[in-house]
This record gives structure tokens, sequence and C-alpha cells, in this order.
């Protein structure tokens, strides 16, 4: 029998914090307990507070991973009665636990909206706990629907502050959501490291909650390294400490990870008993998402053991399940096991169908931008990080300064005691005030020149905020125009001119086009190699930005044209250039810890390189968002469909 790919969606445990009063010691209450924070709950002789944490705990710990739906209802509750209280930090952490029902039942758009609404209460009263716990949990909404890019930019910020705060648990909880990120871009090494940095804080705090995540997750790493014993010993102590807490999502993870692991040991009986056991504990969840994922897993055993037959109706629900709920990961692979059922009963088109939504959805998951991506939040972290201890270092330093300039005033009064050396004193003070004034005069010299060079490097926004903080925040910037140039033959120009020659040239070009990218408000990024690029409408928005760049282009083309014109008349070497133009969303901010850089990425960035890839020598090479941006201002031609690597068959168009 050919063995085909069996589905492959591991659950990772991931972690929401759903409260600052909450604790995650266990998921459903024991019933004396629950009985309890009844009475307390229905007492109106109770402080306001009492009432509060026990409704939250009653639907957080006793209702949240056993009935959701439930759980979402108590929350409703608690936010109705902190509101009438004006209680604003448990309106939060109602929002936070009717976000994490909506997550778990697979409605990601609305429990999106929930934690925003929560995010903005913390962020209104300081609450730090809250704002990282809320951040993280939003991270897992995006990392749900494979915008790694977003995640990793959250769960960073949600670390950041937990560390601040001295928060173990917050700590431990992002640094097994980013393991997670790093495991499913294939990066074992970086995940297997958060994952036992993030279980030896969890043991710290004996956390069984935490310590059940941090094992599935550990597991699933020896898993996709081949260490199968590790793997099952891992999963297996997860499903006992899941079992001992009763968290039924954490016992559905951990049973469907058991049955994937049977299942590429070909133990089929055994593979299909642990999905159908995870099939099981997810319906009674009503988490749709989870039930695709176990669908899928059976369909994907049926299709290893050659039963076509068997894997349609489990792959057929599995798929319309993934798309209900829009998670593209599990619609990826029941499409590959629809693939593979249509191609064993001999439907080509359908199969055909299927393999061009497997493909599709694999495309968008796992890309080289979004495994760069990480690496980029994470150096970003580690410079924020190195930047705050570098400005308490700086503070520790003002503060001796100001000692010692207090000892020295002091010094300065005793000596005025002596009528008899009063001249002498003024001599002295004369001289001091005379060197005091050329001190300033240099460090106000070297202030400016340091400020000069740092916008030569950054924008002067961000130049500002750097100064101020310490730091500068990533920001997600909605509508960006990138540019990017190229000139064509530049290895084989290299080749024919001296290093000076080259330098000289390039330097030449560059600085044209930095004049002319001030000229039209538009952003130098970087130049990469004999490449230059820009963008309008950062990092303050702009509502002309498309047009704006696209002046800029068309008058870098010309003055590449008459200098290629020049060059002719005298019998010397000559650029050529394409120019191409995408406008999207891009993340921009500041990578590196030296020589930092203000930089921008996203998928924005990659299709604007294919559009200078994709065009013509001696023309500017836009996309259809900016075509609809600029159409009016410009006369464009239209092009039709061009492949461009990466992206298929993209409209584009030639402008001016």
């Amino acid at each position: 029998m050919k063995k085909i790919l069996a589905i492959l969606v591991v659950m990772r445990s991931l972690h929401f914090g759903l409260d600052c009063q909450m604790a995650h010691a266990q998921s459903n209450l024991p019933k004396t307990v629950q009985d309890s924070l009844w009475t307390v709950w229905h007492d109106p002789q109770q402080a306001d507070t009492n009432r509060l944490n026990a409704i939250n705990r009653i639907a957080g710990l006793g209702y949240l991973h056993a009935r959701p739906d439930s759980a979402f209802y108590f929350a409703q509750q608690q936010y109705a009665f902190a509101k009438q209280k004006g209680a604003l930090k448990y309106m939060a952490g109602a929002l936070n636990i009717q976000g994490a029902s909506l997550w778990i039942r697979g409605e990601h758009t609305e429990a999106i909206g929930h934690f925003e609404r929560s995010l903005n209460i913390h962020r209104a009263i300081s609450n730090k706990k809250g704002v990282a716990t809320t951040l993280g949990n939003i991270g897992l909404i995006y990392k749900g629907q494979g915008d790694h890019v977003k995640a990793i930019e959250h769960f960073a910020q949600s670390l950041r502050i937990s560390e601040a705060i001295g928060d173990k648990k917050g700590m431990a909880a992002t640094l097994s959501n980013i393991g997670v990120i790093y495991d499913e871009l294939d990066d074992l090494k970086s995940a297997l490291d958060h994952h036992t940095r993030s279980m030896r804080l969890r043991e710290e705090l004996d956390d069984k909650y935490g310590i059940a995540t941090s094992l599935n997750n550990i597991g699933l790493v020896y898993k996709e390294r081949g260490d199968h014993a590790k793997a099952l010993e891992h999963l297996t102590r997860s499903l006992a400490v899941s079992r001992e807490i009763g968290h039924k999502k954490d016992i559905a993870n951990a049973l469907n990870n058991i049955g994937l692991l049977y299942g590429i040991q070909d133990q089929y009986a055994q593979a299909i008993d642990y999905h159908q056991q995870s099939l099981r504990v997810r319906q009674e969840l009503g988490d749709k998402s989870g039930m695709a994922n176990a669908l899928g897993s059976i369909a994907g055993i049926h299709n290893l053991q050659g039963q076509p037959a068997q894997a349609l109706n489990p792959a057929k629900q599995a798929l319309a399940l993934a798309q209900e709920v829009r998670e593209p990961r599990v619609i990826k692979e029941a499409a590959l096991q629809l693939y593979e059922v249509y191609k064993a009963t001999g439907q080509p088109a359908a199969a055909l169908k299927m393999h061009e939504l497997f493909v599709t959805m694999r495309d968008s998951l796992i890309s080289e931008e979004n495994q760069r991506e990480v690496i980029r939040q994470q150096l970003k972290y580690d410079f924020e990080k190195q930047a705050a201890l570098s400005q308490l270092e700086q503070e520790k330093k003002d503060l001796l300064v100001v000692e010692q300039l207090k000892r020295q005033d002091q010094q300065r009064k005793a000596l005025m005691g002596g009528m008899v050396l009063m001249l002498g004193l003024a001599g002295v003070s004369y001289r001091s005030y005379r060197q005091k004034k050329r001190d300033n005069a240099q460090i106000i010299m070297e202030k400016a020149r340091s400020e000069e060079l740092l916008l030569n490097i950054l924008p002067a926004e961000v130049a500002e905020e750097l100064k101020e903080k310490g730091h500068a925040d990533a920001q997600l910037i909605d509508h960006t125009t990138v540019l990017f140039t190229d000139f064509k033959g530049f290895t084989q120009l290299s080749e024919t001119l001296s290093p000076q020659e080259l330098v000289r040239d390039l330097n030449e070009c560059f600085s044209a086009f930095d004049r002319i990218c001030a000229k039209h408000g538009v952003e130098k990024i970087k130049t990469i190699g004999d490449a230059y690029m820009a963008a309008g409408g950062l990092p303050t928005a702009s509502t002309t930005h498309g047009t704006d760049v696209v002046r800029a282009a068309l008058e870098m083309r010309d003055f590449i044209a008459e200098g290629k014109a020049r060059k002719v008349a005298a019998g010397r070497p000559y650029f050529e250039i394409r120019i191409g133009i995408h406008t999207g969303p891009v993340v921009a901010g500041i990578v590196g810890v030296k020589k930092f850089q203000y930089d921008i990425w996203g998928d924005t960035v990659n299709t604007a390189s294919r559009m200078e890839s994709s065009g013509e020598v001696g023309k500017v090479n836009i996309s259809e968002t900016t075509y609809e941006l600029v159409k009016d201002q410009f006369a464009c031609e239209y092009r039709g469909k061009v492949e461009a690597k990466g992206k298929g068959l993209v409209s584009m168009y030639f402008v001016g």
C-alpha cells in the first residue's frame, strides 16, 4: 500500500490569561467550592469585591473550559454588576473571560473584539498586568488565524510588561506561546528553549494547568524531532495532569497528539481510538476548531490505511467546520485529506480543486517572511530590553552628578563664610563661569551633532520617541505605499568599473534618490546592495502617499534616463533601472542593538519587491492596489495578469 501523508494538525496547548484576580490552579471547581461561591454571589450583604471575585471564579474556573457558553453568560453577569458599581478592573476581567469563551468555540472575530475592549479598560486604569494578559490573548487569536507577525508582536509586548512587573505566571504563559510559534515555523531548538524556560517557571509556581500545557508542547517538539519515546512520555504526563485538574481542552489536546504519535508509528487502531476520544471531548466543549481537527485526523488515518471511502465523510465535515471558523491550518490539512480521497476514487477535478486549496493555505501560513519576522521581533525585544537597562544606568549616572553638584554647592557656601577670601572666590567663580559656558556650548554642539546623526538614521517622529522613552514601539500601519528600485545588469557593470568608480556612481544615484524622496515627503528605508527601498505614509499617516511615491518614482526614472544619455554620449558604462510599487499594510519599527535601523516588513514589502522584479527597464510597474489610488492623477497602462514569483498571476500596470 502506498503510504500517504497523514494529517498533522497537532494541538499545541496555548495559554489564555483571563483576569488579574484569577489563578489557573484548576479549571473545574469542586461542588463544595462552587456552592460556596454561589452563596457569596447571591448575598447582597457581601462586599461588592467579594461578590465580583465569586462570579469571576465561577465563570473562569468553574465553567470556561468545561462549558464555555455558560462561562460567557456568567461573565456577562459579572460585567453588568461591575459596570453598575463602577468597578472597571472587573469589567475588563469579564470581557477577557468572554473573549476566551468565544475563542474556545471558534468565534475568533467576536473574541478579538472582546479582548480589545478589555485592553482599552486595562490601559485606561493603568493595570499593567491586565494589559500584558490581554495583549497575550489577542496574540493567540492572530496566531490561530496564521498571522505570525501580529501574534509575535503582541506576545513580545506582553512579555516585556510581565518581566517589568515580575509576573512569573505571565512570563511563563507568553514564553510558552512564543515557543508554539517557533515550533510551527520548524525552529525546534528555539521552541524547546522557550517551552523549557516556561516549564521551569511553572514548576516554581506549582501551576498544574501550566505544567500540563508545557508537557504537551515539549512532547510535540520531541515528536517532530523523531524522538517518539520522549514524546509519548511527555504527552502521557500532560494527559494525566489535565485529567487530574479536569481541564477538558488540554485533555482533548493530549488525546489528539497521542493519536498522531500512534499514527506516524503505524499503530492505526490506537490512533483512531485516541482521536475519537478527543472528538467526544471537543463536542462536549462545542469547540468547532478542535472538532475539525479531530475529524481530519481520523480521515488521515483512514487514508493511511488505504480506506478512502471511510475517510470521505470525516474529511468533508472537517473542511466545513474549519471554513466556518476560518482556521487556515485546519483548512489546509482537511483539503489535503480530501485531495487524497478524490485522487484514490478517480475524481480528478475534485482532487485538483482540493490540491489548489491546500497549496493556497500552505503558502499563506508558512513563508520566509514569517520566519524572518519572528527573528526580527526577537531582536527588537532584545534591543528594547537593553535600551531599558541603558536608560536605568544613565539615570544612575545623572543621580551621581546631581549629588556631586550638591556637594560642590555646599563647599562653595562654606567658602563664602570668609570675607577675606571674597575676591579670590570671585575670581575662581568667574573662571568657573567661563569654563561652564564653554562646557555648555560644547555639550550643546555635541547634542546637535548627535541629533543630526539620529535624524539621518531615523524618521523625526521615531527619533523623538526614542529620545523621550528610551525605545520606539513597533507600529502596524494599515496603508503604506512601498517602492523598490534595482539596477539592470549591475553585476556585469561592476566588472567593468573600478571599485572607486562603482561606489561613486552608486552614491550619485542614491544621493539623488534621497533628495527626491525628501522633496515628495517619502521616507527612505534602506539600500540593499544596488537596490533602494522607500515608503510613503509612514511613520505619520498620509492621504497622498500613493501619488507621492509615484511622483518620486517617475523623477528617479527620469534622473537615471538623463544619466544614461550623458554616459552613452561620453562612451561610458551606464545604469538602467526597474522600479516597482505596491500599497498595503506593514509593520514598522527599529531593529538591531548597536547600528539600529528603522525598517518595515510584511507581505506588502514582498509584493513591492515582486513589482520591481516583474517590471521592465525604464518603467514604473505598480500593483492594482496602488493603481486604485493614483489612476485619476496619472496615465496608466494595464499589463494584464503577470506571473510574480511566489505570488502567482497578479494584475500590474505601467504608470507615466
